[in-house]
This record gives structure tokens, C-alpha cells and sequence, in this order.
């Protein structure tokens, strides 16, 4: 029998008499009674989970925003980890034994191996922030009587983001940059042998057996690279994160102060055949960077990654060609042939007076291709898309023709 809701009760009419009767009956009775149901629906609940009129607002809430000097404290790119593989079971020392089989020999199991340390790419792991200092594999079990072995310890999996870099004692061991590609940091040990393993003619009756052997103790410094196709490289205020705001749905803080973007910001431009292109925003660079003034190479090393640079340039400055002569020189002298890499000019703030003095001459001391346009009100956002799809399809045919599948988001 279906229960109508506080609602439907609420528009339902009952009779007086019954009404009455039934409120006058309720008022002496106490324990059990037949009755309580139906006055439980005179006196409805406040609300009810069955109305869709009625029902509680389930709508989810809007993720809090998070500010910059928060996010810092979520962001992490670099974690030193001490790894331990689990420890491989003991051997069992049985012997078999039943009636009118007394002497059924050795019958002690080998004991199960440690579980594995493993590091895996995952394309939803942002920060190695969730990354714990010290991680164990599972240890393996010991062996049993009439042969049985150990099961083995369950191997302990590390989340890391793609573009991570394993390094030991200064070497790089592995490089994740595929999704779902994993890396063994640390063997678990082996389990140990059981008495039965050592039956021979010369013993038939060994007592001997092995325990298990620890596993593989490693550190390891995880250093964290953002992948993306393009990156927007400039000095502090050129407006490399309004820019980035203004071209996909990616939300980096935007104010009047150098270095208001702390931490690499990736956004994903959207084009209508489902191609999508990541730009990474890199903070600010100064003169020096490679010799890490600031935090020079805590930002150049997120530039390495990218396929493709966009040269961000404030066209309100004086002389900004120099602009772009610093920045090619800081990236060159970090890694040589970073500078080389297929790369736009975008001149910034064309809607100020300055700025359209400055056009032409950037065009006459520049060899590359320069777009003016405004991050501010749009202006020439259109001709940007186009040359970064541009880029993107070469990329694409270029990786496509070595053999290589080219990343995508």
C-alpha cells in the first residue's frame, strides 16, 4: 500500500467526523494501537524524499574558488620519496603425517613474494601534492603445511601526474609521460624456500627452510613537468594569464602586481572538430632566470614539455623587441635549442596608444610572425586561434611522420 506525502495529504480533504474521531481517539491512546499509522498521515513530515513538490534541494554546491597564494600550498612539483618493497614470506617446515602414514615426509611450502613499489601516470593527478613521503609494497605470507605456498603481497600503486621525471641520486631513471604508463620503483623480495624444497636422497628429512628476503630500499626525487602543446613565456605583467583566460576555461588570478601567477596554469582550447590543444601558462620570467634568479628554474623546467612557445610581449613598454631577446636568450642559455622551437610573436595590449607606435617597429627588428591583439577586449583573439591550430597540425604531422603518437588531451 502506497503512502501518499505531506503534500497530497495537505490537498486531500477528510472528513470532519472522521477527523475528529480519530484525533479524539489518539488523545487516550498510549502503546500499541492500529491507529497510530493513520495519525501519523493527519500530522505529515516536513518533508518527503517520494514528492518531487516536496523533495529536499539536492543541487551541488559550486566548487569554492581557490586564490593563488592557496593554490601554492596544493601545488607541488617536486617530492623526495623513500620507497621499501614488501618482504617475501618465510618457507613452512611441515611434515606429513596420517594414519599408517607416520613418516610422509617433508611437506613445508615456500613462502609468497613482497609486492612491488609502482609509480603510474594518471591524467587526473594535477600536483604531486597527494604524494606521500614513504611508501611499502605488502608483505608476502609465510608458507603452509601439505605443500601450500604463501599468496603474494598485493602490489602498493602510486598515482603520479603524466610528465613526471623519477630521478636517483641525481639521474634520471624514468621519464612518465604516457597516460597509464607505470614504473617499478622498488622489488618486493622473494619468499623463502619451504622444507619440502630441500628433500633429497642424502635427506629425507630436512628441517631446513629459508626466510624472506626484505625488499628493494630506494629514494627517489619526483619532479613534476607540465605537459602541454604550447606555452606562453614572458616577463611578469606582460598579461600571459589573461591571455590564457581569454582563450579557454582555465581561471589563473589576473592583477596589476608582477608575478601574480605562482604556479604553471593549463587551459585547453577548444576547436569544432574536437581537437583540443593545451597552452600552459608559465610565470613570469626575469633576466637571469638560468641562473636561477627568482625561482628562474623552478618555471623554466615547466617549458621544456612544450611542443610549441608563444612569446608573450607588452607592446606599451619601450623597445619591445628586447623583451623578446631576453626571453630567448634566458631559454637558451637553460637548455640549448629550447629557443629554437617553433614559436609565434604576440604582442599584447594593442588597445593602448603606445602600443600601436610600438607595432610596426617589433615588426621591423623581428623575424617571426607577430599578432597584436588585446587579452583585455578580445581584439585579434581570432587570427591567434587559427595560427595555434596551425601549429598544433604540424605538430601533429611531425610526430605522426617519426612514428610517434602525439600527445593528446
Amino acid at each position: 500500500m502506497a503512502v501518499p506525502c505531506g503534500a497530497a495529504l495537505a490537498g486531500s480533504v477528510l472528513p470532519a467526523a472522521t477527523g475528529a474521531a480519530l484525533r479524539r481517539c489518539g488523545a487516550g491512546l498510549s502503546g500499541r494501537s492500529p491507529w497510530k499509522p493513520l495519525l501519523f498521515l493527519l500530522s505529515p513530515p516536513a518533508f518527503s524524499t517520494t514528492c518531487a513538490r516536496c523533495a529536499k534541494d539536492r543541487r551541488l554546491r559550486r566548487k569554492r574558488a581557490i586564490s593563488e597564494r592557496q593554490l601554492t600550498r596544493y601545488f607541488v612539483d617536486q617530492r623526495k620519496v623513500r620507497v621499501v618493497g614488501g618482504q617475501g614470506g618465510g618457507g613452512g617446515q611441515s611434515f606429513y603425517s596420517e594414519p599408517r602414514k607416520v613418516f610422509g615426509g617433508p611437506d613445508g611450502g615456500n613462502g609468497g613474494d613482497g609486492g612491488h613499489v609502482i609509480l603510474k601516470a594518471d591524467q587526473q593527478m594535477k600536483s604531486l601534492s597527494s604524494v606521500y613521503p614513504f611508501y611499502q609494497g605488502f608483505h608476502g605470507e609465510r608458507g603452509g603445511s601439505k605443500n601450500c605456498y604463501g599468496a603474494n603481497g598485493a602490489h602498493m600503486y602510486v598515482k603520479v601526474p603524466v610528465g613526471t621525471l623519477v630521478k636517483e641520486d641525481g639521474r634520471v631513471v624514468a621519464d612518465l609521460t604516457q597516460h597509464g604508463e607505470e614504473y617499478i620503483a622498488a622489488y618486493g623480495g622473494a619468499g623463502g624456500k619451504g622444507n619440502r624444497f630441500f628433500l633429497s636422497n642424502e635427506n629425507r628429512a630436512p628441517k631446513l627452510f629459508t626466510p624472506g628476503e626484505p625488499g628493494q630500499e630506494r629514494v627517489l626525487h619526483l619532479e613534476l613537468r607540465t605537459t602541454a602543446h604550447a606555452g606562453l613565456v614572458g616577463f611578469p605583467n606582460a598579461g600571459k594569464s589573461s591571455l590564457l583566460r581569454a582563450i579557454s576555461r582555465a581561471k589563473p588570478a589576473v592583477a596589476a602586481y608582477p608575478f601574480t601567477t605562482l604556479n604553471p596554469h593549463v587551459g585547453i582550447v577548444h576547436y569544432q572538430d574536437y581537437e583540443q590543444v593545451a597552452v600552459a601558462d608559465i610565470p613570469g620570467l626575469i633576466k637571469g632566470a638560468h641562473q636561477n634568479r627568482g625561482l628562474g628554474m623552478a618555471f623554466l623546467k615547466h617549458i621544456e614539455r612544450c611542443r610549441f612557445l608563444l612569446y608573450v610581449v607588452d607592446l606599451s613598454v619601450p623597445q619591445p623587441w628586447v623583451q623578446l631577446q631576453d626571453l630567448k636568450y634566458e631559454l637558451e642559455e637553460y637548455e640549448k635549442g629550447l629557443s629554437e622551437r617553433p614559436c609565434v610573436v604576440i604582442g599584447n595590449k594593442i588597445d593602448l596608444a603606445q602600443s600601436k607606435i610600438n607595432l610596426p617597429l617589433l615588426r621591423e627588428h623581428v623575424a617571426e610572425r607577430v599578432i597584436a591583439l588585446s587579452a583585455l577586449t578580445g581584439d585579434n583573439l581570432e587570427e591567434l586561434l587559427l595560427h595555434l591550430r596551425e601549429l598544433y597540425d604540424t605538430y601533429v604531422k611531425t610526430e605522426q611522420s617519426r612514428g610517434q603518437s602525439p600527445v593528446k588531451w
